[in-house]
């Protein structure tokens, strides 16, 4: 990664130190803090303050010390979240949406990543929604997802301003399994890299799962 140091290889609370004192550093280089707001969707409160969303929470960076805080809330912010919110916030280019959806595959080095990919976030989408996509649409409710036109259910979830995130899913029926696919839109590697972009789903993939009903 450009400028950035691995997110996927950190290992607990420490192995996540390094790349968020990195992405504190380039955040500090930063010499117009508006433009990069504008480029990321993020609000301009005041020279050392900005607000911006992540999946649907909204989030305090603090300048220059550059602390993340999640509003309203004495909850401490998990550091792989910090990572990815500055990640997101330092590489905006404000890039249009295209309406063009890709896959995972697609992304610049995807595919020698996809089969890991496959596994920890496409698998556990097929494994707790595939036989009951409605309840899919039913925890994205709470992350803003919205209904989206792609396979027998899908939802498009808002993971940052320009991140939008579409969960696909197909039924099966009695000669195929039920399946699943992750859709971004063509512009996603000008805001995150494809390495942010898995670890980006991993949690939300988490976040969707843990809001599963017990039964």
């Amino acid at each position: 990664m450009k400028n950035r140091h691995s997110l996927s290889h950190g290992s607990g609370k420490h192995g996540y130190e390094l790349p968020y004192k990195l992405a504190r550093e380039q955040l500090s280089k930063i010499s117009d803090i508006q433009e990069q707001c504008r480029k990321s969707g993020a609000r301009y409160v005041r020279p050392n303050e900005v607000l911006i969303n992540y999946l649907n929470q909204t989030y305090h960076i603090t300048i220059p010390d550059v602390e993340i805080l999640l509003d309203d809330s004495n909850v401490e912010v998990p550091l792989k979240d910090k990572i990815l919110i500055l990640h997101y916030f330092n590489s905006a280019k404000g890039t249009p949406a295209t309406g063009i959806l890709v896959t995972y595959k697609q992304l610049p080095g995807g595919i020698s990543y996809f089969s890991a990919f496959s596994q920890r976030a496409i698998a556990p989408i097929v494994k707790h929604f595939g036989k009951n996509p409605e309840l899919l649409m039913k925890v994205a409710g709470k992350l803003g997802g919205r209904e989206a036109e792609h396979g027998d259910v899908s939802v498009t979830i808002n993971a940052f301003d320009h991140v939008p995130i579409t969960l696909a899913l197909w039924r099966g029926d009695e000669e195929f399994e039920p399946s699943g696919n992750i859709l971004f839109d063509a512009n996603i590697s000008d805001y995150l890299s494809t390495e942010d972009v898995a670890v980006l789903i991993e949690n939300l993939i988490w976040k969707l799962v843990k809001d599963i009903p017990s039964t």
